[in-house]
C-alpha cells in the first residue's frame, strides 16, 4: 500500500495529513489512515475475496477473458446496474466497519448464470456486468466515503489495479466529501513506477538502506489484527 498510495498522489503536490488510503487489487482491499509518510493506522480490509480478485473470478463466471476487471468494465458499459439486485456486504456485524466481502456477491452472480443454459452474451452479460460491478462499487465508494468523514481526512488516495475503473473512480469522487486521487490509467498497474515514487520519498528523507537488506516477503505495511486497532473517529 504505501508503494501504492505515493503513487496515487499528484505530483508536486503538498497534501495535508491525514489522508484516507484505500488500495483495491487483486490482492488487497484496504481503507488505511494516512498520519503521514511511514505512518499507518489499519482500518479494515477483505474477509475473503480482494476485490480484483472478485473481478477475475466473476469474469471468468461470465465467459470474458483475463484479467476480468477491464473485461467486466467494458461490457458494463450498454448495462443496467440494476437490472440484476446483486448483495451488498455492510458487514455492520464486523469488528471493524471497514471491512469488506465479495465472497457472498461471487456466489450470487454464480447462481444467476446457473440458470441460463449457454453463458451469457449480449444484454444479458451487459446487465451481468453492470449489476456486479455497480455492487463492488458502492460499497467500496460507500465505505471510503464514510471514514473520510469519519477519520476528518483531507483527501482519498484510491489506488492498486481496480483504482483504474471509471466507475468506482467516479462514485468515490459523487459521494466523498474531500478530493480524490489516482494515478493516470498507464500507471495503475505500473508497480515500477510507483516503487519509484515510494523510494524517492525514502530518499529524499534521507533514509538509506544498507548491503545488508534481507528480503521479507510476508511483511505487513501494519498490524491488521482487530483487537489492535483504536479508531477514534472525529466526534
Amino acid at each position: 500500500l504505501e508503494v501504492e498510495s505515493e503513487g496515487s498522489a499528484p505530483p508536486g503536490q503538498d497534501l495535508n495529513f491525514p489522508l484516507l488510503a484505500m488500495l483495491v487489487s487483486g490482492g488487497h482491499t484496504e481503507l488505511v489512515l494516512v498520519h503521514g509518510h511511514g505512518k499507518y493506522q489499519y482500518l479494515g480490509g477483505t474477509l475473503d475475496d480482494a476485490a480484483g480478485e472478485a473481478f477475475d473470478k466473476v469474469g471468468r463466471l461470465l465467459g470474458l477473458p483475463y484479467p476480468g476487471g477491464p473485461a467486466i468494465e467494458k461490457a458494463a458499459y450498454e448495462g443496467n446496474p440494476n437490472a440484476f439486485n446483486f448483495p451488498r456486504s455492510w458487514l455492520d456485524d464486523s469488528d471493524s466497519p471497514y471491512d469488506f466481502s465479495f465472497s457472498g456477491l461471487k456466489t450470487a452472480v454464480l447462481r444467476t448464470v446457473q440458470k441460463y443454459t449457454d453463458l451469457p452474451q449480449g444484454r444479458l452479460l451487459a446487465n451481468l456486468a453492470a449489476s456486479f460491478q455497480a455492487s463492488v462499487v458502492d460499497v467500496l465508494a460507500s465505505k471510503a466515503a464514510q471514514a473520510a468523514e469519519a477519520f476528518d481526512v483531507s483527501a482519498i488516495l484510491l489506488c492498486g489495479g481496480v483504482s483504474a475503473n471509471q466507475t468506482l473512480r467516479t462514485t468515490t469522487a459523487q459521494r466523498a466529501s474531500v478530493p480524490v486521487y489516482y494515478p493516470p490509467l498507464f500507471l495503475c498497474t505500473d508497480n515500477a513506477a510507483m516503487v519509484g515514487a515510494c523510494a524517492h520519498q525514502h530518499f529524499t528523507s534521507g533514509e538509506r538502506a544498507g548491503w545488508d537488506l534481507d528480503v521479507l516477503p510476508a511483511l505487513r505495511l501494519v498490524n491488521t489484527q482487530p483487537a489492535t486497532l483504536n479508531l477514534k473517529p472525529k466526534t
